[in-house]
């Protein structure tokens, strides 16, 4: 059993073109006692996070910043990854903590979805939600293939009406690791559901 205050939970977002407008449909219907963790890789140049951040913080209950090298986890949060730079989870005793790397880009881009995801594998979490959203390309496939061999996690895809662009979740689904497939706009509830409240 976690003590008190001890985070167990985890979500991790990936999304990249279309992904900006399409999370404000989704981190601002998130609880703001959320009992998990919120990890958003979207696909952005340096410099660009940080704004997307703050925005989607306007319009939350649940608190949103841009991650910090060192900083730890903690429940109802939502740690958007850096533009430019690749993002890890790393495990000290009972605490989780973010780590930013300079590691080359993957599959062309930094952050790279699927770095983050296999991350996890060293990891002890009780619960591990992915959601993979719209956006180009296959990023999050192999990552969240590689963590499914080692750990339980969930995963949601978008589904192709409401991706702006249906290449992600598609290849998530058609490599046979989402366990369900929603609109966007039922994506947070889902999340809710599974990981609940504080």
């Amino acid at each position: 059993m976690p003590r008190a205050g001890e985070l167990n939970q985890l979500v991790v977002i990936a999304s990249s073109t279309g992904g900006p407008k399409s999370l404000q449909s989704v981190v601002p219907k998130l609880p703001p006692n959320l009992n998990a963790a919120v990890i958003i890789v979207q696909h952005m140049p340096s410099g660009f996070t940080n704004s997307l951040a703050a925005r989607l913080n306007d319009l939350s209950r649940i608190f949103v910043k841009e991650a910090e090298e060192g900083e730890q986890l903690r429940p109802g949060r939502v740690y958007i990854a850096k533009g430019g730079q690749h993002l890890k989870v790393t495990r000290k005793e009972r605490k989780y903590f973010l780590t930013l790397t300079d590691e080359p880009p993957r599959e062309g881009v930094r952050p790279c979805a699927n770095y983050t995801y296999e991350s996890l594998i060293s990891t002890d979490f009780d619960t591990l939600v992915g959601v993979v959203m719209t956006g180009m390309g296959a990023d999050a496939t192999i990552g969240i293939r590689n963590l499914k061999k080692e750990k339980d996690i969930y995963t949601i895809a978008q589904d192709r009406e409401t991706s702006i662009i249906y290449g992600m979740p598609k290849m998530v689904t058609e490599a046979g690791l989402s366990d369900i497939v929603l609109p966007l706009e039922k994506i947070a509830d889902e999340i809710t559901k599974k990981v609940g409240v504080l």
